[in-house]
């Protein structure tokens, strides 16, 4: 039946995945938007079950993973190339790190930049600390790299890693399913491989769509702070409407003439608002803070890498931390393929050092530059960041720019750089998920990937009708889980299939049990007609 309604809709997928996808994301918001409050409420109550039992498996899982691919890139497997021996990267570094960035956590910084700093130094989320104290301002700048530096970047790293593997090196599909192979062989073009491309896409969905719908709020903020917009509703839906409509063009263009300008554009951008704010701002406590903040997330990471509030319950970690590991799970199918995708020909270890250090380096410097001058621009007085931060974490950026000459010009570079964010964002997760959604000989179709675009679009939209950020957060930390336990099995597969590959055994062997060193590549036929080494 689903084959007859593809043909009749002259689409290139595989059923299974595309149109149950589609068909549960398309449930949620014909729910939503009669019965929000019920929704919301729903998932209220799921995220607090969740944070309070398994709040500790996120927390491990995740410090788990770094440790793991840091020891994989220590360890002989870190070699072995993602492709053929002799294969080379296809891009230079700057573009890759440009891409892999922008289609990362961009948009997230935008928004977090300064309101994360700024709310831990009103509200320190450790006994006896003094708000607005020094200790308070050392712990912000502490607990802000911890959620945007090695622990986010290992969440990407992890499926990137495995998938440019498995897909490079044996010529599986660039899809979830692939990694699996070595447990399920040719299972994963059944429905079991399905299930887990099909939360793959739902993850992928519902994890941009969150950072869209905070996107919006900022974008609707800024233009507020400009040109007096009033911040409603109705306006929001508006913005999402036409940034959708933006990033559905640009994901007609395809990877290298949409996403890739896009990307080299707004890298170049951020770095001039980081330049501007660095150069007017207070540079010398900038330099000063930046060197003790990047010690002080060093001496605390292995502290905070295994920190569950045993001892003492707040539920800071739930709106905090969980919140992160959840939202950042949730996206790793995309941003992993889609790393997979621009990392062909790069070594084991090539890509973890790339992935893991190059992201966080500018990491540390965004918040070294945007986090210290906001927490000094609060201590000094200048302007009431901390009060603006809490009724409203999506003016935070614009209010700290009001202490800052051109602060009008600053804004509005601000409002383009999230504008071009949002778009990178929503292209590179389009183009994902209908490589998640397709087979490897099936043509990519515009209006395939312009349908996982608007999809979007109309779940954050949805989402923000439905209880604005509460929402995003409640349903980011309960959709999260299960994406948690895929990463875990992963580590597990692509451990067994290194370990066999680095011994001269080709996967298919490893799935059959065989135990003759490979001479030439076994062949093996799948359902798709593709040759798997």
């Amino acid at each position: 039946m689903l084959e007859k309604l593809q043909r009749r809709l002259g689409l290139q997928t595989i059923p299974g995945v595309f149109f149950t996808s589609a068909g549960i994301a398309a449930l949620f918001v014909l729910l939503a938007i009669p019965y929000d409050q019920a929704v919301a409420n729903a998932f209220g109550v799921l995220t607090g079950w969740v944070a309070q039992n398994l709040g500790w498996f996120y927390i491990l899982s995740v410090t788990s993973l770094l440790i793991f691919l840091l020891g994989l890139a220590l360890s002989r497997y870190g070699k072995i190339r993602l492709g053929a021996d002799d294969s080379r990267p296809d891009y230079s570094n700057l573009t890759w790190f440009t891409m892999l960035f922008a289609a990362g956590i961009g948009t997230i910084l935008m928004f977090w930049g300064v309101a994360e700093p700024v709310s831990h130094l009103a509200r320190p989320p450790f006994d006896g600390v003094v708000a607005n104290s020094q200790r308070a301002a050392s712990d912000a700048m502490t607990i802000a790299l911890y959620h945007f530096g090695l622990h986010t970047w290992t969440i990407f790293a992890m499926p990137g890693l495995a998938i440019g593997y498995f897909a490079y090196r044996h010529n599986l599909p660039m899809r979830i399913s692939s990694l699996f192979y070595p447990m399920l062989g040719k299972r994963i073009y059944g429905p079991l491989g399905w299930a887990v491309d099909v939360i793959a896409v739902l993850g992928t969905l519902f994890g941009v769509a969150t950072s869209l719908g905070l996107g919006t709020l900022q974008l609707n903020s800024g233009l507020s702070y400009l040109f007096g917009t009033p911040t409603e509703g109705w306006i929001q839906v508006l913005l999402i409407a036409v940034i959708t409509g933006i990033a559905a063009a640009s994901v007609a263009l395809g990877l290298d003439k949409g996403v890739r300008r896009l990307s080299q554009v707004n890298i170049v951008l951020a770095l001039l608002l980081i330049l501007f704010v660095a150069v007017v701002g207070p540079t010398v406590f900038i330099a000063e803070g930046m060197v003790q903040s990047v010690g002080n997330y060093f001496k605390d990471l292995p502290w905070l890498a295994f920190w569950t509030e045993t001892f003492a319950e707040t539920g800071w970690q739930r709106q905090w931390t969980l919140f992160y590991w959840a939202w950042t799970i949730s996206w790793a199918p995309y941003v992993g393929i889609f790393i997979a995708r621009i990392s062909r020909g790069r070594t084991i270890r090539e890509f973890i050092a790339g992935v893991l250090f190059a992201p966080t380096v500018f990491t540390l410097v965004w918040f070294g530059v945007f986090g210290l001058s906001a927490i000094n621009v609060e201590m000094s007085g200048q302007v009431a960041l901390a009060e603006q931060v809490q009724q409203d974490p999506s003016v935070a950026i614009f209010a700290f720019l009001e202490a800052f000459p051109l602060a009008d010009i600053a804004s509005l570079l601000s409002i383009i750089i999230i504008v071009i964010f949002f778009t990178t964002s929503s292209d590179s997760a389009s183009l994902v998920i209908d490589m998640l959604t397709r087979r490897d000989d099936q043509p990519s179709l515009v209006r395939q990937r312009i349908f996982w675009a608007t999809s979007q679009g109309i779940i954050a939209a949805t989402l923000l009708l439905a209880g604005g950020l509460d929402a995003l957060q409640n349903v980011i930390t309960s959709l999260g889980l299960p994406f948690c336990v895929l990463l875990i099995f992963m580590a597990v597969s692509l451990f067994r299939a290194l370990r066999a590959d680095h011994r001269g055994y080709s996967v298919s062997e490893l799935v059959q049990g065989r135990a003759f060193p490979q001479v030439e590549a076994a062949s093996v036929q799948t359902q798709e007609g593709q040759n798997v080494s």
